[in-house]
């Protein structure tokens, strides 16, 4: 008797797509510009908040906003809640930092796991491709990617299907052989509706929607996540 065909959740994906902010990169750095600039550190996710408002909304009415300026005016929708006019100069040293910011200590091992395990190992963002390949070149980790996309190639961003098609058709795979590995759950939602695979990583503060579509695996960190794929890969 011939064995049972595989379920492709016993099968380990040819490509993992890492989103890049929150998910890689730790946005934690920007937190002292935050205090500088509205008195508050804690209004960091806020503004990050706002910003995925602004992008989402344009992405629904068909305006395209650009992730670079959906930062900017969500910042100056931020101080207008708060009564007072950013300055200038902390709204740039704020966009600007998101070129720099460090990466979460659990990313470069993980990456590395994931590198010796064999599948093709790519980065998709909103941000746009000049910034991502920035952010990844200043936290030491573009190295550990075959390509970098970034979802303003498509003029759509996640969680619209075209940037997760766009990773599977640019690496000459199906979308059903890309898992998404990232820490946001409308990014989860995103790439499972295209049909991709999918991986949380459940930082601080990150939860899936419990009504929404699952991803296969959950973890609390990508060192985890690395190994369940990395298991998948001998299996």
């Amino acid at each position: 008797m011939s064995p049972a065909p595989r379920s492709p959740i016993d099968i380990a994906p040819r490509v993992v797509a890492f989103d890049v902010n929150e998910t890689l990169l730790d946005l934690r750095a920007l937190d002292p510009h935050f205090a500088r600039a509205f008195g508050d550190a804690a209004l960091r996710p806020q503004w990050f908040a706002q910003m995925l408002q602004l992008a989402f909304t344009g992405g629904l009415t068909g305006v395209y906003v650009d992730f670079t300026a959906a930062q900017r005016r969500a910042l100056r929708m931020l101080a207008q809640r708060r009564g007072i006019t950013i300055a200038e100069d902390d709204a740039m040293a704020i966009t600007e930092q998101m070129s720099t910011l460090p990466p979460h200590a659990d990313a470069p091992p993980a990456l590395d796991k994931l590198a010796r395990a064999g599948p093709t190992v790519v980065a998709l963002t909103n941000s746009p491709k000049r910034v991502a390949e920035a952010q990844l070149r200043h936290a030491a980790i573009r190295d550990r990617f075959a390509h970098v996309f970034s979802a303003d190639e498509v003029h759509r961003l996640k969680p619209a299907p075209e940037p997760y098609h766009m990773v599977a058709e640019r690496t000459g795979v199906t979308s059903g052989e890309v898992m998404l590995v990232a820490a946001h759950a409308w990014d989860i939602a995103g790439a499972l509706a295209a049909g991709c695979r999918a991986a949380f990583v459940a930082r601080p503060g990150a939860v899936l929607d419990p009504e929404g579509a699952q991803p296969e695996i959950v973890g609390s960190g990508l060192d985890e996540i690395a190994e369940r794929i990395v298991v998948l890969a001998r299996s």
